[in-house]
């Protein structure tokens, strides 16, 4: 036996030495030199294959070759750390899939990416649906101020109606436009729509949040603008105004820690369900996998007994090669066909089930709809609004429970469909197999050798005692490997709970730091009352709530992100760390230089794994990077509009200011001046309109020279800052050198962490340098323009007493009235007059439009202060109000 066997065993040590390949421990198939694959000769009949060393479908190859590669310049490593595979897995494409039930047809290698997927998808189908939450809420909080207004008789129903119409069709164009730019980003890069690459789905999920965050800028201001057209509608006073804009910005604040509040549960529901995903896949691809292993574990116990028939010589080597040769194609191509039947049979069922569940899931969601207008068409009341609000929580999450359940259900509901055909496929297997080996054994053993049929029936008995002890050892090693699975993706739960937790650091500490700085700005511009403060500080909050919202489901989304990335070199390493365990639980089997390649697997296995945590560190500190630039960008929107909301609390609380300085001895003097003027015969046509043109003329040139000089003054400021913004960056570059000049020594993987927290450092430092940047310019520009609105005022009071003096002197009314009015007024003190009903002529309304429209400079706080000179424009309201009416009698 040993001469026959050894030219076959020296060309096959020959071809291997060649072609430099060291196949696995005791591996029962190898390629002959020819490229065929044939069993081998050179086994030991009588020492049997353990079930873990047949590994032939494992996408990372056996120990033998992981441990020759550990010997040869660690070669190995190179297959799991190299950046020509980390740009070959960005550029592969993976099915793209929209539900669970299609990733059972996936293969192995597309599975984490296909979930990973499926979880991005349901987390913008949690951000639309919540924005859609939050709009469909504050139609309804509109709703019941109106309902308010119109029972006090303040506004007509027509006009109720046109309000509520006209913000909801304004909030649905703003979902257009939004829906619009992310068609065109779904779009852009899909040249096959059935798969992507890893790449594209980052940059689609880069812009779709650049788009969310402009979406909510455009949100805060069509808020805001329908706060105001509500306002001006109801023709409330400054008062009442003020209680109603501070109310609704109160409310929304409760709704916007309602849908956060949502938000985390139904983002902790997602990452457990991906985690529930991975385990019937798990499963799903263990039977699949199993199929093929028992069949060759049967197969291997055939060629075990015709080994002992060719040692018997009752079988030349060629009719065992020939007889091993003919079973193997003859199962395999039926396996073969099998196996294609019930993949086709599984898409099928699948694709039949989402019909069907789709379905369902339209039926539910008109029920849904439904059930949602019925409550939405309820009259509230103004007090009611927190009922309202708990009825509509409660039935949101009754909607989300329902979806969630016929979700659930239709998962596993097709999971089992796969593994019953699956279980199908395997009887189907095991009984040709079955029918195969009793041919081999009962017919064509008896014709090709001198054996009896009775020795032949022995032999298949023989076959079918040694298959169930092999089977039993390949249960065992499949529940172990099941039980390594459970065990990594607990440790994969505890990263995405650590994620979870940096995620609700970063909020804190952007909640902390943006209540610092409102309550620091608020604090220097001064002046203002409890209840504007109190304003201003809650819309900060109301505000700063999305921000926060949109953070977290985008730390979610990039946590993903870096799940994918990683995925093949974890799923590699996983792989020979599953084989390394179930190698060493069979210590038994092996002598010491087996036990040699183990330990320099184990070696092997810890470098690596030291490499996928530097890896792992490093792609997570470009995410965070990359959260951090969009953080900054919704905090700027978050800023220039707060400074508009400061701007126009100033501009109002001027005007308030302007109003209580008015004394009555002085309105009492323009109403007899404008009474006195109108029944005087002095004043003609001509001259009438001869003084109130000169008048506005003299407005316009003191409003346009005062224009000029804060654009002036703002361009120079801008220039400064910039200049001084310029400096600065230079000076942190300058240090940044030198620290990395002094740090540049250090040992690269001890250091990871520690040039994390210096990155976070000096981005943090960075942040606050622009911050203070920003506050000295702001106080540069107050001072500024209180200097220019000073000089404003005096001139436009100067304006005034002329106009005053000319009119009086044109209605023939002696200036003494004044002080006789003053001195007559001063036993009674001050009074309060009730307010009048002014009429502003068309020339002040253009002027008073062309100097709100005025483009300003670009800069931080020119929306602060974009109005506030308007302020001083309030004491000329009485005197234009006055030459209306003189122009009236003029013309009469």
């Amino acid at each position: 036996v040993q001469e026959d066997e050894s030219p076959l065993n020296s060309n096959i040590t020959a071809f291997a030495l060649k072609a430099k390949v060291i196949y696995p421990i005791n591996q029962k198939f190898r390629p002959l030199a020819d490229g065929s694959s044939n069993p081998s000769l050179h086994e030991n009949p009588k020492q049997a294959a353990l079930p873990n060393q047949v590994m032939e479908t494992s996408p990372s190859g056996s120990l033998g070759s992981l441990s020759q590669g550990d010997k040869e310049d660690c070669s190995s490593s190179t297959t799991i750390h190299s950046s020509a595979s980390d740009d070959r897995f960005q550029a592969r494409t993976f099915l793209r899939v929209t539900s669970f039930p299609e990733v059972l047809t996936c293969e192995s290698f597309d599975v984490k990416l296909c979930l990973c997927s499926l979880l991005l998808k349901d987390v913008m189908l949690l951000d639309t649906e919540l924005r859609r939450e939050k709009h469909v809420i504050f139609i309804q909080v509109l709703k019941i101020y109106l309902t308010d207004f119109y029972h006090k008789k303040k506004i007509t129903d027509d006009l109720f109606k046109k309000i509520l119409l006209t913000q909801e069709n304004d909030f649905e164009e703003l979902q257009k436009q939004l829906d619009s730019r992310l068609q065109n980003t779904e779009m852009s890069g899909a040249h096959n729509s059935e798969y992507q690459t890893l790449e594209d789905l980052e940059r689609k999920e880069r812009e779709y949040s650049e788009h969310i965050i402009d979406n909510m800028e455009a949100s805060w201001k069509q808020a805001d603008k329908a706060q105001q057209f509500l306002l001006d509608q109801s023709k409330c006073s400054s008062a009442e105004a003020s209680k109603i804009t501070m109310d609704l910005t109160e409310r929304m604040i409760a709704v916007e820690a309602l849908l956060s509040e949502s938000q985390d549960l139904c983002a902790m529901d997602i990452q457990e369900r991906l985690f529930n995903w991975e385990l019937i896949v798990r499963a799903v691809d263990s039977l699949k996998s199993y199929i093929p292993e028992e069949c060759k574990c049967r197969l291997n116990i055939v060629s075990n007994i015709l080994d002992h028939l060719t040692v018997k010589n009752n079988l030349s080597v060629r009719q065992k090669e020939e007889l091993l040769t003919d079973l193997h194609k003859a199962f395999w191509e039926q396996l073969a066909h099998f196996s294609n039947e019930c993949t086709q049979q599984s898409k099928d069922l699948i694709l039949k089930q989402l019909e069907y569940r789709a379905k369902e899931r339209e039926e539910l969601k008109h029920r849904q709809i439904a059930e949602q207008g019925s409550l939405l068409s309820k009259t509230f009341q103004t007090e009611e609004f927190h009922d309202f609000l708990k009825a509509y929580q409660e039935l949101i999450e009754k909607h989300h429970q329902k979806q969630w359940d016929l979700q659930e259900e239709e998962d596993w509901e097709s999971a089992e469909a796969v593994t019953d055909l699956y279980k199908e496929l395997r009887s189907k297997a095991s009984h040709t197999l079955e029918e195969l080996v009793k041919e081999l054994f009962l017919q064509t053993l008896p014709a090709v050798t001198s054996l009896s049929v009775r020795e032949c029936e022995l032999l298949k008995e023989e076959w079918q005692e040694n298959v169930l002890p092999q089977l039993e050892k390949w249960d065992t090693y499949y529940q172990r490997r099941w039980k390594l699975f459970q065990e990594q993706l607990l440790l994969e739960k505890e990263l995405w709970l650590k994620e979870y937790a940096l995620s609700a650091v970063i909020q804190k500490h952007l909640s902390e730091t943006q209540e610092k700085m409102i309550q620091g700005v608020v604090s220097r511009v001064g002046g203002l009352s409890d209840e504007s403060v109190n304003y201003i500080l809650q819309k900060h909050k109301l505000l700063l709530c999305s921000v926060l919202r949109r953070v977290t489901l985008r730390s979610l989304g990039m946590a993903a992100l870096a799940r994918m990335r990683m995925a093949r070199k974890k799923g590699l390493l996983q792989e020979l760390r599953e084989q390394h365990v179930l190698q060493r639980s069979s210590s038994h089997c092996h002598d010491e230089e087996q036990w040699q390649l183990l330990k320099a697997v184990e070696s092997h296995i810890l470098e690596e794994e030291e490499k996928l945590e530097e890896e792992t560190q490093q792609t997570h500190l470009e995410f965070q990077q990359q959260l951090v630039n969009e953080i900054q960008e919704a905090l700027n929107f978050l800023q220039q509009h707060m400074e508009q909301v400061i701007g126009q609390t100033l501009l109002q609380h001027a005007r308030q200011k302007a109003a209580e300085k008015k004394s009555d001895d002085e309105l009492d003097f323009k109403e007899r001046l404008v009474e006195t003027a109108v029944e005087s015969v002095y004043g003609t046509h001509n001259n009438i309109n001869r003084l109130v043109q000169n008048y506005y003329q003299q407005l316009g040139k003191i409003t346009e020279g005062y224009e000029g000089k804060k654009r002036q003054q703002l361009k120079s400021l801008q220039a400064e800052r910039g200049e001084r913004s310029r400096l600065k960056k230079k000076q942190e570059n300058e240090q940044a050198l030198k620290e990395q000049l002094n740090k540049g020594l250090l040992d690269i993987r001890s250091a990871v962490h520690q040039r994390m927290l210096l990155q976070q450092r000096k981005i943090l430092a960075q942040f606050e340098l622009q911050q203070q940047i920003r506050l000295e310019s702001l106080k540069q520009k107050i001072l500024g323009l209180h200097q220019l609105q000073t000089e404003l005022q005096n001139q436009l009071q100067e304006a005034e007493r002329d106009f005053v003096t000319e009119l009086a002197a044109l209605a023939r009314v002696p200036l003494t009235m004044k002080k006789q009015l003053s001195k007559r007024s001063e036993p009674t003190g001050e009074k309060t007059n009730p307010k009048r009903k002014s009429f502003q002529s068309p020339e002040s309304e253009d002027k008073g439009d062309s100097h709100e429209n005025i483009q300003e400079p670009p800069g931080e706080t020119s929306g602060l202060y974009r109005d506030k000179s308007q302020s001083s424009h309030e004491r000329e309201i009485e005197p234009r109000n006055n030459s209306k009416m003189l122009k009236k009698r003029g013309n009469r």
